[in-house]
Protein backbone atom coordinates (compact mmCIF):
# COMPACT_ATOMS: atom_id res chain seq x y z
CA UNK A 1 0.00 0.00 0.00
CA UNK A 2 1.41 3.39 -1.02
CA UNK A 3 -1.64 5.48 -0.15
CA UNK A 4 -0.47 9.06 0.28
CA UNK A 5 3.12 8.18 -0.66
CA UNK A 6 5.20 10.96 -2.13
CA UNK A 7 6.85 10.64 -5.54
CA UNK A 8 8.47 13.31 -7.65
CA UNK A 9 6.78 12.11 -10.83
CA UNK A 10 3.77 9.91 -11.50
CA UNK A 11 3.56 8.46 -15.01
CA UNK A 12 0.13 7.07 -15.92
CA UNK A 13 0.39 4.38 -18.59
CA UNK A 14 3.38 2.13 -19.31
CA UNK A 15 2.96 2.04 -23.07
CA UNK A 16 5.15 3.21 -25.93
CA UNK A 17 5.71 6.71 -24.54
CA UNK A 18 5.19 6.08 -20.82
CA UNK A 19 7.73 3.28 -20.53
CA UNK A 20 10.36 5.32 -22.36
CA UNK A 21 9.62 8.39 -20.21
CA UNK A 22 9.79 6.51 -16.91
CA UNK A 23 13.04 4.82 -17.88
CA UNK A 24 14.67 8.09 -18.90
CA UNK A 25 13.52 9.96 -15.78
CA UNK A 26 14.96 7.29 -13.49
CA UNK A 27 18.38 7.55 -15.12
CA UNK A 28 18.72 10.48 -12.70
CA UNK A 29 18.92 8.81 -9.30
CA UNK A 30 17.34 11.73 -7.44
CA UNK A 31 14.05 11.37 -9.38
CA UNK A 32 11.54 9.19 -7.55
CA UNK A 33 9.09 7.87 -10.15
CA UNK A 34 5.85 5.92 -9.89
CA UNK A 35 4.70 4.19 -13.09
CA UNK A 36 1.06 3.03 -13.14
CA UNK A 37 -0.23 0.46 -15.64
CA UNK A 38 -3.84 -0.73 -15.80
CA UNK A 39 -2.86 -4.00 -17.45
CA UNK A 40 -0.83 -6.91 -16.18
CA UNK A 41 2.94 -7.07 -16.24
CA UNK A 42 3.11 -9.37 -19.26
CA UNK A 43 1.40 -11.89 -21.50
CA UNK A 44 3.13 -15.07 -22.71
CA UNK A 45 2.43 -14.26 -26.37
CA UNK A 46 3.90 -10.77 -26.52
CA UNK A 47 7.50 -11.87 -27.13
CA UNK A 48 6.56 -13.54 -30.38
CA UNK A 49 6.03 -11.37 -33.49
CA UNK A 50 2.93 -13.36 -34.49
CA UNK A 51 1.28 -12.01 -31.32
CA UNK A 52 0.08 -8.99 -33.31
CA UNK A 53 -2.56 -11.35 -34.67
CA UNK A 54 -3.04 -13.57 -31.64
CA UNK A 55 -3.74 -10.61 -29.34
CA UNK A 56 -5.85 -8.61 -31.78
CA UNK A 57 -9.02 -9.39 -29.84
CA UNK A 58 -7.68 -10.88 -26.61
CA UNK A 59 -8.96 -9.18 -23.42
CA UNK A 60 -5.95 -10.44 -21.45
CA UNK A 61 -3.73 -7.85 -23.16
CA UNK A 62 -6.10 -5.64 -25.14
CA UNK A 63 -8.69 -3.01 -24.21
CA UNK A 64 -10.83 -4.13 -27.17
CA UNK A 65 -12.47 -0.76 -27.76
CA UNK A 66 -15.07 -0.41 -30.51
CA UNK A 67 -16.11 2.65 -32.46
CA UNK A 68 -19.57 4.15 -32.73
CA UNK A 69 -21.59 3.14 -35.81
CA UNK A 70 -21.34 5.89 -38.44
CA UNK A 71 -23.07 6.41 -41.77
CA UNK A 72 -19.72 7.08 -43.50
CA UNK A 73 -18.60 3.52 -42.79
CA UNK A 74 -21.99 1.90 -43.28
CA UNK A 75 -22.93 1.93 -39.58
CA UNK A 76 -20.27 -0.60 -38.63
CA UNK A 77 -18.72 -0.86 -35.17
CA UNK A 78 -15.00 -0.97 -35.99
CA UNK A 79 -12.62 -2.71 -33.56
CA UNK A 80 -10.05 -0.42 -31.91
CA UNK A 81 -7.37 -2.60 -30.27
CA UNK A 82 -5.11 -0.94 -27.65
CA UNK A 83 -2.46 -2.62 -25.53
CA UNK A 84 -3.31 -3.44 -21.91
CA UNK A 85 0.02 -4.69 -20.54
CA UNK A 86 3.48 -3.28 -19.77
CA UNK A 87 4.66 -1.89 -23.08
CA UNK A 88 1.10 -0.94 -24.05
CA UNK A 89 0.43 -1.14 -27.76
CA UNK A 90 4.14 -1.68 -28.47
CA UNK A 91 3.57 -5.13 -26.94
CA UNK A 92 0.74 -6.10 -29.31
CA UNK A 93 1.29 -4.00 -32.46
CA UNK A 94 2.36 -5.08 -35.95
CA UNK A 95 6.06 -4.29 -35.23
CA UNK A 96 6.46 -1.93 -38.21
CA UNK A 97 8.93 0.88 -37.51
CA UNK A 98 8.26 4.17 -39.31
CA UNK A 99 9.63 7.51 -38.16
CA UNK A 100 7.56 9.61 -40.56
CA UNK A 101 8.54 12.34 -42.99
CA UNK A 102 10.47 15.52 -42.14
CA UNK A 103 7.41 17.34 -43.49
CA UNK A 104 5.31 15.97 -40.61
CA UNK A 105 7.39 17.46 -37.85
CA UNK A 106 8.18 20.68 -39.69
CA UNK A 107 4.40 21.09 -40.01
CA UNK A 108 4.05 20.70 -36.24
CA UNK A 109 6.63 23.45 -35.75
CA UNK A 110 4.97 25.64 -38.39
CA UNK A 111 1.76 25.39 -36.33
CA UNK A 112 3.61 27.15 -33.50
CA UNK A 113 5.17 24.21 -31.67
CA UNK A 114 8.77 25.24 -31.16
CA UNK A 115 11.25 22.44 -30.69
CA UNK A 116 9.41 19.93 -32.92
CA UNK A 117 11.03 20.40 -36.33
CA UNK A 118 12.66 17.46 -38.07
CA UNK A 119 16.04 18.85 -36.99
CA UNK A 120 14.78 18.77 -33.38
CA UNK A 121 13.32 15.26 -33.38
CA UNK A 122 15.77 13.43 -35.66
CA UNK A 123 18.44 13.29 -32.91
CA UNK A 124 15.82 11.81 -30.57
CA UNK A 125 15.01 9.07 -33.10
CA UNK A 126 18.74 8.36 -33.39
CA UNK A 127 19.04 8.15 -29.61
CA UNK A 128 16.19 5.63 -29.49
CA UNK A 129 17.53 3.32 -32.18
CA UNK A 130 19.97 0.51 -32.51
CA UNK A 131 19.56 0.15 -36.27
CA UNK A 132 21.16 -2.93 -37.73
CA UNK A 133 21.59 -1.22 -41.10
CA UNK A 134 24.24 1.11 -39.66
CA UNK A 135 24.44 4.83 -39.03
CA UNK A 136 24.16 6.00 -42.65
CA UNK A 137 21.37 8.44 -43.51
CA UNK A 138 21.26 9.71 -39.93
CA UNK A 139 20.30 6.41 -38.31
CA UNK A 140 21.03 5.61 -34.67
CA UNK A 141 23.28 2.85 -33.36
CA UNK A 142 23.48 1.76 -29.73
CA UNK A 143 20.07 2.96 -28.55
CA UNK A 144 17.67 0.77 -26.55
CA UNK A 145 15.29 -0.06 -29.43
CA UNK A 146 16.69 -2.69 -31.79
CA UNK A 147 15.47 -2.10 -35.34
CA UNK A 148 16.23 -4.28 -38.35
CA UNK A 149 14.97 -4.97 -41.84
CA UNK A 150 12.83 -8.09 -42.26
CA UNK A 151 15.30 -10.95 -42.96
CA UNK A 152 12.67 -13.21 -44.56
CA UNK A 153 13.43 -14.03 -48.21
CA UNK A 154 10.59 -14.81 -50.58
CA UNK A 155 10.24 -14.78 -54.37
CA UNK A 156 6.89 -13.09 -53.90
CA UNK A 157 8.73 -10.09 -52.44
CA UNK A 158 11.09 -10.12 -55.43
CA UNK A 159 8.13 -10.14 -57.82
CA UNK A 160 6.50 -7.27 -55.90
CA UNK A 161 9.66 -5.14 -56.20
CA UNK A 162 10.01 -5.93 -59.90
CA UNK A 163 6.34 -5.17 -60.53
CA UNK A 164 6.58 -1.87 -58.69
CA UNK A 165 9.62 -0.92 -60.78
CA UNK A 166 7.76 -1.83 -63.96
CA UNK A 167 4.86 0.36 -62.80
CA UNK A 168 7.24 3.30 -62.40
CA UNK A 169 8.04 3.25 -58.69
CA UNK A 170 11.53 3.31 -57.23
CA UNK A 171 13.14 1.13 -54.57
CA UNK A 172 14.21 2.95 -51.40
CA UNK A 173 16.97 1.34 -49.30
CA UNK A 174 15.98 3.32 -46.15
CA UNK A 175 12.52 4.85 -45.90
CA UNK A 176 13.40 6.14 -42.42
CA UNK A 177 15.93 8.53 -43.93
CA UNK A 178 14.78 12.00 -44.95
CA UNK A 179 13.40 10.52 -48.19
CA UNK A 180 10.50 8.18 -47.45
CA UNK A 181 9.30 7.56 -50.99
CA UNK A 182 9.52 4.18 -52.68
CA UNK A 183 8.95 0.47 -52.38
CA UNK A 184 10.79 -0.96 -49.39
CA UNK A 185 11.52 -3.91 -47.16
CA UNK A 186 9.97 -3.27 -43.75
CA UNK A 187 12.07 -2.15 -40.81
CA UNK A 188 10.80 -3.81 -37.65
CA UNK A 189 11.05 -3.73 -33.87
CA UNK A 190 12.15 -7.38 -33.90
CA UNK A 191 15.56 -8.71 -32.89
CA UNK A 192 16.54 -12.37 -33.24
CA UNK A 193 12.89 -13.24 -33.69
CA UNK A 194 11.77 -11.48 -30.47
CA UNK A 195 9.49 -8.43 -30.16
CA UNK A 196 11.23 -5.27 -28.94
CA UNK A 197 8.44 -3.65 -26.95
CA UNK A 198 9.17 -0.66 -24.72
CA UNK A 199 8.64 -2.99 -21.75
CA UNK A 200 11.49 -5.14 -23.04
CA UNK A 201 13.96 -2.44 -24.05
CA UNK A 202 13.19 0.46 -21.69
CA UNK A 203 11.53 -0.91 -18.56
CA UNK A 204 13.32 -4.22 -18.16
CA UNK A 205 16.77 -2.57 -17.83
CA UNK A 206 15.30 0.06 -15.48
CA UNK A 207 13.45 -2.29 -13.13
CA UNK A 208 16.41 -2.69 -10.80
CA UNK A 209 16.60 1.02 -10.07
CA UNK A 210 15.50 1.86 -6.52
CA UNK A 211 13.93 5.13 -7.68
CA UNK A 212 11.41 3.40 -9.99
CA UNK A 213 8.19 1.90 -8.61
CA UNK A 214 5.95 0.07 -11.09
CA UNK A 215 2.41 -0.86 -10.12
CA UNK A 216 0.46 -3.02 -12.58
CA UNK A 217 -3.29 -3.75 -12.61
CA UNK A 218 -3.67 -0.19 -11.36
CA UNK A 219 -6.52 1.57 -13.16
CA UNK A 220 -6.12 5.33 -12.76
CA UNK A 221 -9.51 6.90 -12.08
CA UNK A 222 -8.68 10.60 -12.00
CA UNK A 223 -6.01 13.19 -11.47
CA UNK A 224 -6.21 15.19 -8.24
CA UNK A 225 -6.41 18.96 -8.52
CA UNK A 226 -5.92 21.56 -5.82
CA UNK A 227 -7.20 24.65 -7.54
CA UNK A 228 -5.35 24.79 -10.85
CA UNK A 229 -2.50 22.56 -9.73
CA UNK A 230 -2.29 18.80 -10.24
CA UNK A 231 -0.95 17.16 -7.08
CA UNK A 232 -1.51 13.44 -7.67
CA UNK A 233 -3.80 10.69 -8.92
CA UNK A 234 -6.38 8.24 -7.65
CA UNK A 235 -6.17 4.67 -8.88
CA UNK A 236 -7.97 1.43 -8.16
CA UNK A 237 -6.26 -1.91 -7.70
CA UNK A 238 -7.88 -5.19 -6.69
CA UNK A 239 -10.92 -3.37 -5.30
CA UNK A 240 -8.91 -0.87 -3.24
CA UNK A 241 -8.80 2.85 -3.99
CA UNK A 242 -5.39 4.48 -3.59
CA UNK A 243 -4.48 8.18 -3.65
CA UNK A 244 -0.86 9.01 -4.35
CA UNK A 245 0.79 12.43 -4.53
CA UNK A 246 3.37 13.84 -6.92
CA UNK A 247 5.83 16.37 -5.61
CA UNK A 248 6.62 17.71 -9.07
CA UNK A 249 4.44 16.43 -11.92
CA UNK A 250 1.88 13.96 -13.16
CA UNK A 251 2.39 12.86 -16.77
CA UNK A 252 -0.48 11.15 -18.59
CA UNK A 253 0.71 8.54 -21.11
CA UNK A 254 -2.49 6.52 -21.42
CA UNK A 255 -2.86 6.99 -25.17
CA UNK A 256 -5.19 8.78 -27.55
CA UNK A 257 -8.25 6.87 -26.33
CA UNK A 258 -7.73 6.71 -22.56
CA UNK A 259 -5.99 10.04 -21.90
CA UNK A 260 -8.95 12.26 -22.90
CA UNK A 261 -11.26 9.87 -21.06
CA UNK A 262 -9.18 10.27 -17.90
CA UNK A 263 -9.14 14.05 -18.22
CA UNK A 264 -12.91 14.19 -18.55
CA UNK A 265 -13.44 11.86 -15.59
CA UNK A 266 -11.22 14.28 -13.65
CA UNK A 267 -13.39 17.30 -14.53
CA UNK A 268 -11.10 18.62 -17.28
CA UNK A 269 -12.62 19.16 -20.71
CA UNK A 270 -15.67 20.51 -22.48
CA UNK A 271 -18.20 21.75 -19.91
CA UNK A 272 -21.17 20.47 -21.92
CA UNK A 273 -19.73 16.94 -21.95
CA UNK A 274 -18.90 16.98 -18.23
CA UNK A 275 -22.23 18.48 -17.16
CA UNK A 276 -24.11 15.91 -19.23
CA UNK A 277 -22.75 13.19 -16.95
CA UNK A 278 -22.81 15.10 -13.66
CA UNK A 279 -19.06 15.67 -13.43
CA UNK A 280 -18.08 19.01 -11.82
CA UNK A 281 -16.16 21.25 -14.22
CA UNK A 282 -12.81 21.85 -12.55
CA UNK A 283 -11.03 23.15 -15.65
CA UNK A 284 -12.67 23.95 -18.99
CA UNK A 285 -10.67 22.83 -22.05
CA UNK A 286 -12.74 22.69 -25.21
CA UNK A 287 -10.29 20.61 -27.26
CA UNK A 288 -10.11 17.56 -24.96
CA UNK A 289 -11.25 14.56 -26.98
CA UNK A 290 -11.47 16.50 -30.24
CA UNK A 291 -9.18 16.49 -33.31
CA UNK A 292 -9.15 12.68 -33.40
CA UNK A 293 -7.59 11.01 -36.44
CA UNK A 294 -6.68 7.48 -37.45
CA UNK A 295 -5.59 5.67 -40.59
CA UNK A 296 -8.33 3.89 -42.52
CA UNK A 297 -6.91 0.68 -44.01
CA UNK A 298 -8.41 -0.95 -47.13
CA UNK A 299 -7.31 -4.45 -48.14
CA UNK A 300 -7.28 -6.30 -51.47
CA UNK A 301 -6.71 -10.08 -51.60
CA UNK A 302 -5.61 -12.22 -54.53
CA UNK A 303 -5.34 -15.87 -55.26
CA UNK A 304 -1.84 -16.59 -56.53
CA UNK A 305 0.05 -19.56 -57.95
CA UNK A 306 0.91 -22.44 -55.64
CA UNK A 307 4.66 -21.99 -56.19
CA UNK A 308 4.61 -18.23 -55.60
CA UNK A 309 5.89 -18.12 -52.03
CA UNK A 310 2.54 -17.65 -50.30
CA UNK A 311 2.44 -18.68 -46.66
CA UNK A 312 -1.16 -19.87 -46.89
CA UNK A 313 -0.26 -23.52 -47.37
CA UNK A 314 2.59 -23.35 -44.86
CA UNK A 315 0.54 -21.60 -42.16
CA UNK A 316 -2.19 -24.25 -41.70
CA UNK A 317 -2.37 -27.93 -40.87
CA UNK A 318 0.96 -29.77 -40.70
CA UNK A 319 2.58 -26.83 -42.46
CA UNK A 320 1.89 -24.70 -39.40
CA UNK A 321 3.70 -27.24 -37.23
CA UNK A 322 6.68 -26.97 -39.54
CA UNK A 323 6.59 -23.19 -39.32
CA UNK A 324 6.52 -23.45 -35.53
CA UNK A 325 9.68 -25.56 -35.59
CA UNK A 326 11.26 -23.15 -38.07
CA UNK A 327 10.66 -20.34 -35.62
CA UNK A 328 11.88 -22.30 -32.59
CA UNK A 329 15.14 -23.40 -34.20
CA UNK A 330 15.82 -20.65 -36.75
CA UNK A 331 13.76 -17.69 -35.48
CA UNK A 332 12.41 -17.41 -39.03
CA UNK A 333 9.31 -18.10 -41.11
CA UNK A 334 5.66 -17.24 -40.61
CA UNK A 335 5.86 -16.78 -36.84
CA UNK A 336 8.74 -14.28 -37.18
CA UNK A 337 7.00 -11.87 -39.57
CA UNK A 338 5.66 -8.41 -38.72
CA UNK A 339 2.20 -7.41 -39.89
CA UNK A 340 3.71 -6.59 -43.30
CA UNK A 341 7.20 -7.55 -44.50
CA UNK A 342 7.11 -5.20 -47.52
CA UNK A 343 5.81 -1.62 -47.75
CA UNK A 344 5.44 1.16 -50.28
CA UNK A 345 5.22 4.91 -49.72
CA UNK A 346 3.80 6.51 -52.87
CA UNK A 347 2.11 9.64 -54.20
CA UNK A 348 -1.41 9.45 -55.60
CA UNK A 349 -0.85 12.67 -57.57
CA UNK A 350 2.45 13.66 -59.24
CA UNK A 351 2.18 17.26 -58.05
CA UNK A 352 2.43 16.24 -54.37
CA UNK A 353 5.72 17.05 -52.65
CA UNK A 354 5.91 13.78 -50.69
CA UNK A 355 4.09 10.41 -50.49
CA UNK A 356 0.50 10.51 -49.29
CA UNK A 357 -0.28 6.77 -49.11
CA UNK A 358 1.32 3.70 -47.52
CA UNK A 359 0.89 0.14 -48.82
CA UNK A 360 1.46 -3.10 -46.91
CA UNK A 361 2.14 -6.30 -48.85
CA UNK A 362 1.52 -9.55 -46.95
CA UNK A 363 2.47 -12.97 -48.40
CA UNK A 364 -0.76 -14.66 -47.32
CA UNK A 365 -4.51 -14.04 -47.25
CA UNK A 366 -6.58 -14.13 -44.04
CA UNK A 367 -10.22 -15.20 -43.85
CA UNK A 368 -10.68 -14.63 -40.10
CA UNK A 369 -8.47 -11.85 -38.65
CA UNK A 370 -9.64 -12.39 -35.07
CA UNK A 371 -8.66 -16.08 -35.08
CA UNK A 372 -5.75 -15.57 -37.48
CA UNK A 373 -7.12 -18.23 -39.82
CA UNK A 374 -5.72 -18.21 -43.35
CA UNK A 375 -7.59 -19.07 -46.54
CA UNK A 376 -7.19 -22.59 -47.87
CA UNK A 377 -5.77 -21.29 -51.18
CA UNK A 378 -2.40 -19.65 -51.88
CA UNK A 379 -2.97 -15.95 -51.52
CA UNK A 380 -1.56 -12.52 -50.89
CA UNK A 381 -2.91 -9.28 -49.46
CA UNK A 382 -2.05 -5.67 -50.21
CA UNK A 383 -3.56 -2.90 -48.10
CA UNK A 384 -3.42 0.88 -48.35
CA UNK A 385 -4.10 3.89 -46.19
CA UNK A 386 -3.81 7.61 -46.65
CA UNK A 387 -0.83 8.89 -44.67
CA UNK A 388 -2.24 12.22 -43.52
CA UNK A 389 -6.06 12.05 -43.28
CA UNK A 390 -7.99 15.30 -43.05
CA UNK A 391 -11.22 13.94 -41.53
CA UNK A 392 -11.53 14.68 -37.82
CA UNK A 393 -13.43 12.65 -35.24
CA UNK A 394 -13.74 12.68 -31.46
CA UNK A 395 -13.39 10.53 -28.33
CA UNK A 396 -15.50 11.42 -25.28
CA UNK A 397 -16.84 9.68 -22.22
CA UNK A 398 -20.33 8.22 -22.50
CA UNK A 399 -20.72 7.87 -18.72
CA UNK A 400 -19.24 8.97 -15.41
CA UNK A 401 -18.45 5.30 -14.83
CA UNK A 402 -14.69 4.88 -15.42
CA UNK A 403 -15.25 1.28 -16.51
CA UNK A 404 -17.48 2.36 -19.40
CA UNK A 405 -15.68 2.58 -22.72
CA UNK A 406 -15.64 6.04 -24.30
CA UNK A 407 -17.56 6.92 -27.46
CA UNK A 408 -15.07 6.66 -30.35
CA UNK A 409 -16.21 8.51 -33.48
CA UNK A 410 -13.80 8.24 -36.41
CA UNK A 411 -15.70 10.28 -38.99
CA UNK A 412 -13.70 8.39 -41.61
CA UNK A 413 -13.89 9.60 -45.23
CA UNK A 414 -15.74 12.79 -44.35
CA UNK A 415 -13.23 14.92 -46.23
CA UNK A 416 -13.18 14.63 -50.07
CA UNK A 417 -9.36 14.65 -50.00
CA UNK A 418 -9.44 11.44 -47.98
CA UNK A 419 -11.92 9.84 -50.34
CA UNK A 420 -9.84 10.63 -53.42
CA UNK A 421 -6.57 9.45 -51.86
CA UNK A 422 -8.03 6.11 -50.79
CA UNK A 423 -9.62 5.43 -54.19
CA UNK A 424 -6.38 6.27 -55.99
CA UNK A 425 -4.47 4.09 -53.53
CA UNK A 426 -6.57 1.06 -54.50
CA UNK A 427 -5.94 1.83 -58.17
CA UNK A 428 -2.19 2.00 -57.59
CA UNK A 429 -2.23 -1.38 -55.84
CA UNK A 430 -3.89 -2.88 -58.89
CA UNK A 431 -1.44 -1.11 -61.19
CA UNK A 432 1.49 -2.81 -59.44
CA UNK A 433 -0.14 -6.23 -59.22
CA UNK A 434 -1.15 -6.09 -62.90
CA UNK A 435 2.40 -5.27 -64.04
CA UNK A 436 4.31 -7.84 -66.09
CA UNK A 437 6.56 -9.30 -63.37
CA UNK A 438 3.44 -10.58 -61.59
CA UNK A 439 2.36 -12.61 -64.63
CA UNK A 440 2.38 -16.29 -63.74
CA UNK A 441 1.92 -15.42 -60.06
CA UNK A 442 -1.19 -13.28 -60.10
CA UNK A 443 -4.49 -15.12 -60.11
CA UNK A 444 -8.04 -14.05 -59.38
CA UNK A 445 -8.63 -10.92 -57.35
CA UNK A 446 -10.52 -12.53 -54.48
CA UNK A 447 -11.68 -9.43 -52.67
CA UNK A 448 -13.26 -7.07 -53.60
CA UNK A 449 -12.93 -8.49 -57.14
CA UNK A 450 -12.51 -6.85 -60.52
CA UNK A 451 -16.24 -6.08 -60.66
CA UNK A 452 -15.49 -3.24 -58.22
CA UNK A 453 -13.90 -0.86 -60.70
CA UNK A 454 -15.40 2.63 -60.83
CA UNK A 455 -14.43 5.31 -58.33
CA UNK A 456 -17.88 5.15 -56.77
CA UNK A 457 -17.72 1.34 -56.47
CA UNK A 458 -14.24 1.45 -54.94
CA UNK A 459 -15.27 4.10 -52.42
CA UNK A 460 -18.38 2.11 -51.54
CA UNK A 461 -16.24 -1.00 -50.97
CA UNK A 462 -13.88 0.95 -48.72
CA UNK A 463 -16.78 2.31 -46.68
CA UNK A 464 -18.13 -1.19 -46.14
CA UNK A 465 -14.95 -3.18 -45.57
CA UNK A 466 -12.00 -1.01 -44.48
CA UNK A 467 -10.97 -0.85 -40.84
CA UNK A 468 -8.59 1.19 -38.73
CA UNK A 469 -4.85 0.66 -39.01
CA UNK A 470 -4.71 1.06 -35.20
CA UNK A 471 -3.07 4.50 -35.15
CA UNK A 472 -5.31 6.80 -33.03
CA UNK A 473 -3.87 10.28 -32.43
CA UNK A 474 -4.64 13.91 -31.73
CA UNK A 475 -7.26 13.95 -28.94
CA UNK A 476 -5.13 16.19 -26.68
CA UNK A 477 -3.58 18.23 -29.44
CA UNK A 478 -0.37 20.21 -28.92
CA UNK A 479 -0.29 23.91 -29.76
CA UNK A 480 -1.69 27.28 -28.81
CA UNK A 481 -5.27 28.50 -28.86
CA UNK A 482 -8.71 27.05 -28.16
CA UNK A 483 -8.26 23.95 -30.36
CA UNK A 484 -5.35 22.59 -28.31
CA UNK A 485 -4.81 20.93 -24.93
CA UNK A 486 -1.05 21.09 -24.27
CA UNK A 487 1.69 23.57 -25.10
CA UNK A 488 4.88 22.76 -26.98
CA UNK A 489 6.46 21.45 -23.77
CA UNK A 490 3.46 19.11 -23.32
CA UNK A 491 2.06 21.02 -20.31
CA UNK A 492 -1.73 21.06 -20.04
CA UNK A 493 -2.98 24.58 -20.64
CA UNK A 494 -3.95 26.31 -17.42
CA UNK A 495 -2.95 23.53 -15.01
CA UNK A 496 0.34 23.44 -13.16
CA UNK A 497 2.09 20.09 -12.70
CA UNK A 498 0.24 18.15 -15.41
CA UNK A 499 1.66 17.05 -18.74
CA UNK A 500 0.61 14.65 -21.47
CA UNK A 501 3.10 12.53 -23.41
CA UNK A 502 1.55 10.10 -25.87
CA UNK A 503 0.04 10.04 -29.38
CA UNK A 504 -2.89 12.15 -28.21
CA UNK A 505 -0.68 15.27 -28.44
CA UNK A 506 0.13 14.84 -32.16
CA UNK A 507 -1.21 17.99 -33.90
CA UNK A 508 -1.43 16.09 -37.21
CA UNK A 509 -0.92 12.49 -38.26
CA UNK A 510 2.68 11.38 -38.84
CA UNK A 511 3.21 9.73 -42.22
CA UNK A 512 3.14 6.08 -41.23
CA UNK A 513 2.82 3.75 -38.27
CA UNK A 514 2.70 5.68 -35.00
CA UNK A 515 4.74 3.56 -32.59
CA UNK A 516 8.11 5.20 -33.32
CA UNK A 517 6.77 8.79 -33.03
CA UNK A 518 5.01 7.84 -29.78
CA UNK A 519 8.26 6.58 -28.25
CA UNK A 520 9.94 9.74 -29.49
CA UNK A 521 7.34 11.84 -27.61
CA UNK A 522 8.14 9.94 -24.41
CA UNK A 523 11.84 10.65 -24.90
CA UNK A 524 11.11 14.29 -25.73
CA UNK A 525 9.00 14.68 -22.58
CA UNK A 526 11.92 13.45 -20.48
CA UNK A 527 14.11 16.09 -22.11
CA UNK A 528 11.63 18.84 -21.30
CA UNK A 529 11.13 17.72 -17.70
CA UNK A 530 14.87 17.44 -17.07
CA UNK A 531 15.61 20.76 -18.76
CA UNK A 532 17.66 19.22 -21.54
Amino acid sequence: MIDGAQFDYIVVGAGSAGAALAARLTETSSNKVLLLEAGKASHPYTRFPISFGLLLDNPAANWRYRSEPEPGTKSREIPVPRGKVLGGSSAINGLVYVRGQPLDFNTWAQMGNRGWTWDDVAPVFRRMEDYKGGSANGRGVGGPLKVQEVPDQNKLYDAWFAAAKAAGFKHNPDYNSEDQEGVVKTQTTISKGVRQSTAEVYLKPAMGRPNLTIVTEAATRKVVLEGKKCVGVVYERHGQTVTVRAGKEVILCAGAVATPQLLELSGIGRPDILEQFGIPVLHALQAVGENFRDHLNARIQWKISAASGSYNNRARGLGLVGEAFRYIFQRGGFFSLPSAPVLAFLRTRPELETPDIQMHMVPYAIKNPKKRQVHDFPGMTVSVYQLRPESLGSIHIRSADPNAQPAIKFNFLHDPIDQAAMVEGVKLIRKIINAGPMDGIRGEEWSPGVKVSTDAEILDYIRGAAETAYHPIGTCRMGQGPNTVVDDRLRVHGIEGLRIADASIFPTMPSGNTNAPSIMVGERAADFIMGR
